[in-house]
């Protein structure tokens, strides 16, 4: 959603109020004023349109107490901490970005870890390894080439978001889709770590047991 400049004469009483909700919402004047003429309008503006995915994804996740999740309101990102069962219980971050204009990607997961163990970094490696290698062959001709792209950066594992080729899905769907990825991501790479898995084979089955389950793909 374009936008432009333009200038307004509102009264400082009103200004006075509209920073004091905007500080509030952790947001600027500019954006709560367009949130307030589109929601009167009757539009969805692309922040309205994330924070109702963000909403979504809250409630799945809300009830567990496994999770603790963080989001402010206009925010194009929204945190997932979940704490790993490993030696010292060390906490792995998923951080959801939402693009305002998407286009072959609709968002990006970030999976973030902090850890000084060597052998805890070498194990996370071998894992987002595998589980790349199980999503090239299993989902990635559901989208447009270059759509699901990856990245591993030091102490973050990248993957982007994308609606499989002619989908169109609702905002409770993808926020369904998202909840699901990470919920399933999360439980596998718990019990790899857990030296529940004796193969590879094993890890796959329980991915293809996920993608089987009625999921919508993301």
């Amino acid at each position: 959603m374009k936008k432009n400049m333009y200038s307004l004469m509102l009264s400082e009483d009103v200004i006075r109020e509209i920073d004091r909700m905007a500080s509030e919402k952790n947001t600027n004047r500019s954006n709560l004023v367009n949130q307030i003429l589109a929601e009167y309008v009757s539009l969805i503006t692309p922040e309205k349109h994330i924070q109702n995915i963000f909403d979504i994804i809250e409630n799945m996740f809300g009830q567990n107490q496994s999770y603790m999740l963080y989001s402010q309101p206009n925010d194009l990102t929204m945190s997932i901490k979940s704490s790993l069962k490993y030696h010292y219980r060390p906490t792995i971050r998923y951080e959801v970005e939402m693009y305002r204009t998407p286009k072959e990607t609709i968002g990006q997961l970030k999976i973030i870890f902090r850890t000084t163990s060597s052998e805890l970094m070498l194990e996370l490696t071998q894992f987002f390894k595998i589980w790349m290698q199980l999503e090239k062959i299993y989902i990635h001709h559901y989208f447009s080439q270059g759509a699901i792209e990856y990245g591993m950066e030091n102490g973050k594992f990248l993957r982007s978001f994308a609606v499989p080729n002619d989908s169109d899905y609702s905002e409770e769907q993808i926020g369904k889709a998202i909840s699901n990825y990470i919920a399933a991501f999360d439980e596998i790479l718990k019990q790899y770590l857990a030296g529940n898995f004796r193969s590879t084979q094993d890890i796959e089955k329980r991915y293809l047991a996920y993608l089987n389950s009625g999921v919508q793909i993301i």
